[in-house]
């Protein structure tokens, strides 16, 4: 196990512990973190942060009764939980997969990529990210930026000479990018995801410790989803009980 800490001029080692021979139990972390505030001083520490597995958070809850002035948080690990909950609602899986079955088919083909990569410039469609969910985020945003020359694409004599235009994936390629219900649900799923991967950037970011903003941003992310889905609480709410879920680590 290894622990380091956050300081005003930034993230440092602080201990390593060989716990090969011993089992990760809840009492065990406890120990740990307890003997490192101790080393610190408990008047320097402020926050305890690890991911929220069972027996971190049952740590957790022996750091509070004995300290309870030291908050204890899960780290960015649950804001991509929630992300992917979210996108399993009924309103965001069908986007999801059509976006994805339509990436898959045109990077499958070099004839398909090449004309994709014709109609816009030479961009790609596929963008890296640092998870699944902030990966198919990214791809959901340049699909967007990208729809006139997508759509021009598959309008195109190009298209139609093309000889996957004819097949059973490349015919329903076409109905997905000239479909308005996919385009807004792409903007639908943008509206909800857009303000919860700007908290995984603050928090993946390097140049500072972030984690005290971390719940404040939430809270910010969940006004800015309510007002994108124009306040409708059919809409939302099952969105904000999946980030209250997982909030509590």
């Amino acid at each position: 196990m290894n622990l380091c800490v956050n300081i005003k001029e930034g993230t440092t080692f602080l201990s390593s512990k060989d716990s090969s021979a011993e089992a990760h139990t809840s009492e065990n972390i406890f120990k740990y973190v307890l003997s490192a505030i101790e080393e610190v001083g408990p008047e320097n520490a402020v926050q305890v942060v690890t991911d929220n597995a069972s027996n971190n958070m049952a740590a957790a809850k022996m750091l509070k009764a004995k300290m309870p002035s030291i908050f204890w948080s899960s780290c960015v690990t649950h804001i991509n939980l929630m992300l992917e909950d979210i996108g399993k609602l009924p309103k965001f899986i069908n986007t999801l997969e059509e976006a994805k079955s339509f990436t898959i088919f045109i990077y499958a083909h070099h004839t398909t990529l090449a004309l994709m990569r014709t109609f816009t410039r030479k961009r790609d469609i596929v963008r890296s990210g640092v998870t699944r969910f902030v990966y198919a985020f990214l791809t959901l945003q340049s699909l967007l930026e990208k729809k006139d020359k997508l759509r021009a694409m598959f309008t195109s004599t190009d298209w139609e000479k093309c000889k996957w235009s004819k097949s059973v994936k490349g015919k329903a390629t076409y109905n997905t990018i000239l479909s308005t219900s996919f385009w807004n649900g792409v903007k639908y799923c943008l509206r909800v995801f857009s303000p919860l991967v700007w908290v995984i950037r603050l928090v993946d970011g390097d140049r500072k410790p972030s984690m005290r903003f971390v719940y404040g941003e939430l809270k910010k992310a969940k006004e800015e989803i309510q007002a994108g889905l124009k306040n409708v609480k059919s809409n939302y709410l099952p969105i904000f009980e999946i980030i209250d879920e997982k909030s509590k680590g």
